[in-house]
């Protein structure tokens, strides 16, 4: 979290993150890219607010945290208004950005949007050898405009995630962050991070700053030497967090001991944003405040165990993008599903990440049943959203070799590592979301039963499939 802003005496920034040692080769660019936006921020925040913005890092527990501090808003009226940035988006680009639990509107993300762009034309802010006008990068674009979305709505409480990383992350230009939090480390974004969880910890470490407390949860032993050692050299007392057993009180979904820990982060950051901004939590040691308690559990995570019943199809939508999430969501529909007689279907993608064939050993093994398939039908699509009109104008990812979509190279993969580990099941590779969607209708019909599909993997498939389900589409 960071104390912020312009007219505000007191304006919250809360810092939270979850992965991780010792860089074994940082990306150059990463490196010129951070210090670009740090000076972007401080071209066009300073003619606004001579003071630190809100800003917060982290995964799953920052939509706790958040719905913890809407609580005190709405029972106290403070913090007064609250700003959440978070990525990736699921079905439109302006959930990034909320102010007081909503997605900006399309009228202020085109306002917000098109000052920031005028005003970066105008600056030298990025590298000498950049093109004149020169802006960041999207997700780097998308991170400066809800600062500066927030500063002009007068937000005084945020909370940022981190998007890939912390130390060079564009989240992480707040000098000075109420509180910072580092949630469960895992494998995630290699090609960046590193391949080992050491690697990844010294990146996530970088969002820790002098003066600010710091939380995480317990690590991994080569995860937490490496968060510690990074938090004596930067001066920082990094508290490791135990489940908090107030949470024994608390109706946690889902009921896992990865979210219990989640929560236990998200009390501890909200805790430290609302003693800044002079709110009295109390202290007793059997249960939490109310607002607490509501908070986590009334919170909402798109896109993450979520059902939907459309009556042909049941539907499991759970996106899972490490092994681990991947191991816990896979548990999470088996148990969901115990007692369906239907056929079941799993809709799967990870474009873009070569060990991504790996997750799927033990996918299967989670999902395994007595004498039968772990389902019926496996279907592996691409993210494209559309089979007529493609992608969904703000799902473009053009990090992607386009041949690779075209050729269904890494579905093709899939497939033949599907054969390998669940024979029983009937394979299909499929273009589009939309037509990976429509064959699992098809094969309901066809069965005269209603079958449960799982949509799992990479958060780019199951925010098309949302979007698909719900008929939303962009801004």
């Amino acid at each position: 979290m960071y104390p912020q802003r312009q007219h505000h005496a007191a304006s919250v920034t809360i810092c939270l993150t979850h992965s991780p040692s010792k860089p074994a080769g940082i990306n150059r660019v990463n490196q010129i890219d951070a210090e670009c936006i740090k000076k972007a921020h401080r071209h066009y925040t300073t003619p606004h607010s001579p003071k630190r913005l809100p800003a917060r890092h982290g995964n799953s527990e920052q939509n706790l945290q958040y719905s913890i501090l809407s609580q005190y808003q709405r029972s106290k009226s403070t913090p007064s208004k609250t700003g959440l940035f978070i990525s990736p988006h699921l079905i439109a680009v302006r959930e990034r950005i909320r102010i007081d639990s909503a997605p900006i509107s399309e009228d202020l993300f085109a306002k917000y949007f098109f000052q920031v762009w005028d005003r970066l034309g105008e600056s030298n802010a990025c590298p000498e050898d950049a093109a004149p006008g020169s802006r960041p990068l999207y997700a780097r674009y998308l991170t400066l405009m809800s600062w500066h979305a927030f500063l002009q709505e007068g937000v005084d409480c945020a909370v940022y995630e981190t998007g890939i990383g912390g130390e060079f992350d564009a989240t992480n230009i707040v000098e000075r962050p109420v509180a910072s939090g580092i949630s469960t480390l895992g494998i995630d974004h290699v090609f960046v991070l590193g391949d080992t969880v050491d690697k990844i910890a010294w990146h996530k470490a970088g969002i820790m700053k002098p003066g600010s407390p710091a939380f995480t949860v317990e690590q991994v032993p080569s995860a937490a030497e490496v968060l510690q050692t990074r938090a004596k050299d930067k001066g920082v007392d990094l508290k490791v967090l135990s489940v908090d057993k107030r949470l024994a009180r608390v109706k946690i979904r889902p009921d896992a001991l990865f979210q219990k820990k989640n929560a236990t982060l998200a009390i501890a950051l909200a805790e430290s944003a609302l003693q800044k901004l002079g709110v009295q939590v109390g202290d007793n040691a059997t249960s939490l405040p109310k607002e607490f308690t509501d908070g986590l559990e009334e919170t909402v995570f798109r896109g993450r165990c979520e059902v939907k019943d459309e009556g042909v199809v049941k539907w499991f939508v759970d996106g899972a993008h490490t092994a681990d999430s991947l191991k816990m969501s896979a548990k999470w529909f088996a148990d969901e599903t115990s007692n369906s007689s239907g056929p079941r279907i799993m809709i799967f993608n990870q474009q873009g990440r070569t060990e991504a064939v790996d997750f799927l050993t033990p996918l299967q093994k989670a999902t395994s049943r007595d004498s039968l398939p772990s389902f019926d039908h496996a279907v592996f699509c691409t993210n494209v959203t559309y089979a007529k009109t493609g992608y969904k104008r703000d799902f473009v990812n053009r990090g992607i070799d386009p041949k690779e979509i075209e050729t269904l190279s890494v579905q093709k993969r899939f497939a033949d590592k599907w054969s390998e580990v669940d024979p029983g099941s009937k394979v299909v590779v499929i273009p589009t979301i939309e037509e990976a969607l429509d064959y699992a209708r098809r094969v309901g019909e066809e069965e005269g039963t209603q079958a449960v599909a799982y949509v799992t993997g990479s958060l780019h498939l199951v925010g098309g499939a949302l979007g698909i389900l719900e008929k939303a589409d962009a801004l």
